[in-house]
């Protein structure tokens, strides 16, 4: 088992970014049910919770896992690039969604040689920048010279995330918006804060976001358009481990390569799982979305 609590990352210094709430749960502690396998091993999955795509897949593994009898242990992080270093380091088993195709291919670049490509369980997966479907733009090239209608800023997620640095370092230049638009960076959670407060006015605001993301439709955003392809090409969404992850846990693999998700399918899940349920009730949101869905999944287990 590598479960060394990310002490890796730790001695290379990424601690500051890393906000770690490690929690063990065994096979049917979370009302999953015990099928009375023997404990298989653990694995530790890597997430970052702001990030409800990963929230999402996460508690969806650990509620399959547990029912073929592995450990499950959860630890959140903060940003990307730490993660992706405690996943090559073997401090973390696996990322439960990345983006490793276009998002993130500079983690890639640095990492991949350590990382094992388990399977993608999305495909069409894009970065945008959007608006409230009120707002009276279509285009990103609709953004220079009208800085003013959006106080001159675009409201971003974590300084740490593919989509900061691909809006930052390729769409701004693209659309020449450098000396009009400072792209604002927080969090995930701030940034929807800051839309939620824009759309009760009825004021303008323009935001980093990504598809499937369940706030697209709760917030009612639009696309703008994007003529230069600079956001990008749509990628898949994957589930990465360790290097040796199928040679050490190969039932798992099995079961995990197995997970493809349609759009209805995955649309369900993570609004189950962030809206219908909440936080601190993501294994009975899953549970109920696996009763919902019993056939979503060639190697679905369901009880």
């Amino acid at each position: 088992m590598r479960n060394r609590k990310l002490t890796g990352i730790l001695a290379l210094g990424a601690a500051a970014t890393l906000t770690l709430a490690g929690c063990s749960s065994d096979a049917g502690d979370n009302g999953n049910g015990d099928n009375g396998s023997e404990d298989m091993g653990t694995i530790t999955l890597g997430f970052l919770p702001s990030w409800t795509d990963g929230l999402s897949t996460a508690y969806l593994l650990q509620n399959q896992l547990e029912k073929i009898g592995y450990t499950v242990e959860m630890q959140e992080l903060t940003e990307a690039g730490p993660l992706y270093a405690g996943l090559a380091q073997g401090d973390v088993d696996m990322y439960p969604s990345a983006w490793p195709e276009v998002t993130h291919a500079s983690y890639m670049e640095e990492y991949g040689d350590d990382i094992e490509d388990i399977g993608a369980y999305y495909e069409g997966a894009v970065l945008t920048i959007a608006v409230p479907d009120y707002v009276e733009i279509s285009s990103i090239e609709d953004l220079k010279g009208n800085a003013d209608m959006f106080g001159g800023q675009i409201i971003g997620i974590e300084p740490g995330a593919g989509l900061t640095g691909v809006t930052q370092d390729s769409m701004i230049p693209a659309y020449e918006l450098g000396d009009e638009y400072e792209l604002v960076t927080s969090s995930t959670a701030a940034m929807l804060t800051e839309l939620e407060n824009a759309i009760a006015g009825e004021e303008n605001i323009v935001v980093t976001s990504w598809r499937p993301f369940w706030a697209n439709d709760a917030y009612d955003l639009r696309d703008l358009e994007d003529p230069r392809g600079a956001m990008g090409e749509p990628e898949a969404l994957h589930f990465l481990g360790t290097s040796d992850f199928s040679e050490r846990f190969p039932e798992a693999a099995e079961l995990i390569a197995g997970i493809q998700l349609d759009d209805a399918q995955y649309a369900s899940l993570e609004d189950m799982v962030v809206n219908e349920y909440g936080e601190g009730n993501e294994p009975e949101a899953v549970e109920a979305w696996i009763e919902a869905n019993p056939d979503a999944f060639d190697t679905i287990i369901t009880e």
